[in-house]
């Protein structure tokens, strides 16, 4: 057994590598940046529970009762500081204020993305805000079922293949085990990041201090990518930088997020947190462009804890399905840009700018101005 699922299949959640009992699971480096199961087969004792915890070999169908929410938190310190609306960091206060624990991604000291075990109110900002880059799982399965089986509350966050390979190595449910996923894009490589972290170091001349992808100085809806340094910072909004190009453009993403098995209604997460894109259509009185979530609630334990912190919110019942029409990353997959193999196969030989600027495919000029007519149309029937 040379291997577990096809390598365009394979999402990278971890999952195999925590459930080895003889550790013959290592993860190693692709061409495009990429990690990827190896097993070695003189540790291998062929007990096939690899193949058991797989998310793209195991899929459960589920029917859940969904309720979905545009909120606000109350704290504008908390919801500027954060991507959207603010609600991930209500969720992990509630969980932390009761002796629980916080699984996410978070930077490492080279801003790279990895995923952490939080215990503590003072170390909760590493995992909020987003970061468009791979986290590596590493052994956080393990560890959060220590804390599980020690009775400890733990929240466990990521992407919804990370949440799939969690439930299904755990292989049964826990009371004490909250789960939330998002809607995501796709995940970008980071070998793509460090070639940016690299270009930037080039020509800012600085090593950076923070950090975000998601900066709110010109507001939630066109935000920037922000490097800041002791003097002077990097700031570019999301259609000017380099990085934001490719990401958004499709061309830096793992294989398997163009056929992504993750992205459905009926999530295997308590609940799912997402930008409220088109919240202006919804109700305009309720956009102030820093930030507005999308709040889906998937379970009896997403209600509970949703209940529980709803004293700090801002929120209003949506309909799901109107909800979702303008966040189709829900349930949809983004289309393969027609010239990523052709970035990934010179990304170590040319300059990052210029290589962006010739592999990365534009926008559709034509296709974004019906896009705007749309949304301009849909907010003058809803105020009529």
């Amino acid at each position: 057994m040379n291997e577990i699922v096809e390598k365009e299949k394979c999402c990278g959640c971890y999952a195999c590598y925590n459930i080895c009992p003889k550790h013959a699971i290592t993860f190693v480096e692709s061409k495009d940046g990429f990690m990827y199961p190896k097993i070695d087969e003189s540790k291998c004792i062929n007990c096939g529970l690899c193949k058991k915890v797989c998310n793209a070999l195991n899929k459960k169908e589920l029917k859940n009762d969904i309720k979905a929410y545009a909120a606000k938190n109350k704290n504008d310190s908390e919801r500027l500081n954060s991507s959207s609306g603010g609600i991930f960091i209500l969720i992990a206060k509630y969980i932390l204020n009761n002796n629980g624990v916080v699984y996410g991604a978070a930077f490492d000291d080279d801003f790279n993305v990895k995923h952490i075990r939080v215990d503590s109110l003072d170390n909760i900002s590493q995992l909020m805000t987003s970061k468009y880059v791979q986290s590596q799982i590493k052994d956080t399965y393990c560890q959060a079922k220590k804390d599980l089986n020690a009775g400890k509350l733990v929240l466990f966050t990521g992407t919804p293949c990370q949440i799939e390979g969690l439930k299904l190595y755990l292989m049964k449910d826990y009371d004490n085990l909250f789960t939330q996923d998002l809607i995501c894009h796709g995940v970008p490589s980071p070998k793509v990041w460090n070639k940016y972290k690299e270009y930037r170091l080039q020509k800012d001349g600085q090593k950076p201090e923070k950090i975000s992808f998601r900066n709110k100085d010109n507001g939630w809806r066109l935000f920037n990518m922000k490097f800041s340094y002791k003097k002077d910072n990097y700031k570019k909004n999301q259609n000017e930088d380099k990085f934001m190009n490719a990401f958004l453009r499709n061309t830096i993403l793992r294989n398997s997020c163009y056929n992504c098995s993750a992205k459905k209604l009926n999530r295997v997460s308590d609940i799912t947190l997402a930008d409220f894109w088109g919240i202006d259509s919804f109700n305009i009185d309720f956009d102030d462009n820093k930030g507005t979530s999308l709040v889906i609630v998937n379970s009896e334990k997403g209600r509970k804890i949703y209940s529980e912190i709803s004293k700090y919110i801002l929120s209003k019942e949506v309909d799901f399905n109107e909800a979702i029409k303008y966040n189709q990353s829900m349930i949809k997959s983004v289309s393969k840009d027609k010239n990523r193999d052709k970035f990934f196969e010179n990304l170590d030989s040319m300059d990052f700018d210029k290589l962006v600027d010739k592999y990365t495919s534009k926008p559709n000029l034509i296709s974004r101005v019906k896009n705007k007519i749309k949304r301009i149309i849909k907010k003058i029937i809803n105020k009529g």
